[in-house]
């Protein structure tokens, strides 16, 4: 009974909270996650009468997509696609799975969250964790030494989902990567081109991109006495800095890492500098560092790497930031995140929820991986890589909360019009006439009724945003034309039937 009394309780909080959220007008997501759970809870609660309880939900860290939903998604992927295929890029499809030895020891700690997929007695599989390991296997497969190119697809995390923060166990990424074997730094700074274009079109708000590279930091960490064979994982605690303070940051690589205490200052010491050309000549003649072969390589880019920014226009988003790390083990250049900025005075205008819903951090990252390939090469032929991923995700979570604050309505299809009778009796005039235009290339839909009243036809348009009508009736047959109707305007005029298509075209041409 005590068990029953504490789901009761739970059962009351939990509904309480749904309420409060629904009150507070939070994010649909966030309240139909609340709502999965009351529901897993009340079904534990009801009678056990032998049969299964069946809870209709998503599975975690997954999520279904309204039609709303999809028409911002795919505003946003248009926009990306645009970008790519301005840089040049082509695109590629890759099997959503691959054989576990693909992708094991390829992304360090971050391993554990690979989903691995049941043996159907054959082939170990396991689900694709990014889309950039299964292109270094493509590459390497097929013997290709020089591509640019995207891929937007599907992949997943066993990770522990935030989803009002734009983390999911299932999502799309969205990569673009040069390979090929070029001077320093031009590909790279295409790269970081490409991000700025990106985050500046769809107008997300103000964004910074850290830049650092791998070559950097493990001489950083030569030079400040890290053991070798911890470089990895002291490298892992580094890209926490932006999430965790220096103090917890060194609490890790000094208690659980066994980094020795004067190690962990002098790392310090380097991690809380960023800036940009300055600091790179800062660095260059700081006597430790520039004693550091590995670290004086890089540096030397990252000067390169600058300039080249400069010329592109792009210099004033980017921050040489030494605390940036970027987890996965198969960086060895050049690295690159971008993250939103969110000013103080957008901060006291949001209520907590939109503030939670906004704030989501980075939204793109990338680097240079010239190793890769070569881990799939029978012979370990190399083929220089650099790449970013866009993190669209995250990127639909701001653009879905900026839907909702706004009153602008979002059209969910692209119909320019809606052929309507104004008498009855003309289904099969209206069929006709829905036919030349679906002939003539006009995206055109009619109502599936067969004497539909004019009110109607005409609040349809208004409910979904079909701009125009074309209204036929006995006396329109007769004269050969077709009424065009503007929906916001409510203007009519008279078209003839064989200018129609022409006509429709050019009034929607803005849309």
């Amino acid at each position: 009974m005590a068990d029953r009394a504490e789901l009761e309780r739970a059962v009351t909080e939990q509904g309480e909270k749904v309420r409060r959220l629904k009150q507070e007008k939070a994010g649909a997501e966030q309240i139909a996650e609340e709502v999965a759970k009351l529901l897993e809870l009340k079904a534990k609660l009801a009678p056990d009468d032998g049969k299964h309880k069946f809870v209709l939900k998503t599975p975690k860290g997954t999520r279904d997509y309204n039609p709303k939903q999809m028409a911002i998604r795919e505003k946003v992927f248009n926009t990306i696609i645009r970008c790519f295929k301005r840089h040049g890029a082509e695109t590629i499809d890759t099997p959503v799975f691959e054989l576990k030895e693909t992708l094991t020891g390829k992304y360090g700690e971050d391993s554990k969250l690979i989903y691995d997929l049941k043996d159907q007695g054959g082939e170990l599989l396991s689900l694709r964790y990014d889309l950039t390991v299964p292109f270094a296997r493509y590459l390497a497969m097929n013997k290709i030494t020089n591509i640019k190119r995207y891929h937007i697809a599907k992949v997943y995390r066993r990770d522990n989902p935030a989803m009002t923060r734009g983390r999911y166990r299932e999502f799309y990424q969205c990569d673009f990567d040069i390979a090929g074997q070029y001077d320093p730094m031009i590909p790279d700074a295409e790269c970081l081109k490409i991000v700025h274009e990106i985050l500046s079109e769809l107008e997300l708000g103000e964004f910074q991109i850290k830049v650092n590279d791998r070559r950097i930091l493990d001489g950083m960490f030569a030079v400040c006495g890290v053991p070798d064979e911890k470089f990895r994982t002291i490298c892992s605690s580094v890209d926490k800095l932006d999430k965790t303070p220096w103090d917890e940051v060194k609490n890790e690589m000094v208690g659980e890492k066994g980094l020795a205490s004067e190690a962990a200052d002098q790392i310090g010491e380097y991690v809380q500098n960023n800036g940009g050309l300055d600091l790179i000549e800062k660095l260059l003649n700081d006597p430790k560092l520039s004693k550091n072969k590995q670290a004086l390589e890089g540096l030397n880019d990252m000067k390169t790497l600058f300039q080249y920014l400069e010329l592109f226009g792009v210099t004033d988003k980017i921050s040489f930031d030494l605390s940036l790390a970027r987890g996965l083990d198969y960086y060895t250049g050049v690295i690159y995140e971008a993250v939103l900025i969110q000013n103080q005075g957008e901060q006291q205008q949001q209520n907590d929820h939109t503030e939670e819903s906004v704030n989501v951090g980075s939204v793109a990252g990338g680097g240079r991986y010239d190793g890769l390939v070569g881990m799939f090469d029978p012979k370990g032929r190399k083929v220089p890589c650099v790449g970013v991923s866009i993190g669209i995700e995250r990127i639909f979570s701001i653009m879905e909360q900026k839907a909702e604050a706004s009153s602008q309505k979002i059209r969910t299809t692209e119909t320019q019009v809606l052929v309507a009778a104004a008498q009855k009796k003309l289904l099969e005039e209206r069929m006709k006439l829905i036919a030349e235009l679906w002939n003539g290339g006009i995206k055109a839909e009619m109502l599936y009724k067969k004497n539909p009243k004019l009110l109607n036809q005409l609040q349809y348009c208004e409910e979904t945003g079909i701009p125009l009508v074309a209204i036929i009736g006995e006396q329109e047959l007769k004269d050969g034309v077709v009424k065009l109707r503007d929906v916001s305007t409510r203007e009519e005029v008279d078209v003839s039937r064989q200018n129609l298509v022409e006509e429709i075209q050019r009034r929607t041409s803005r849309f």
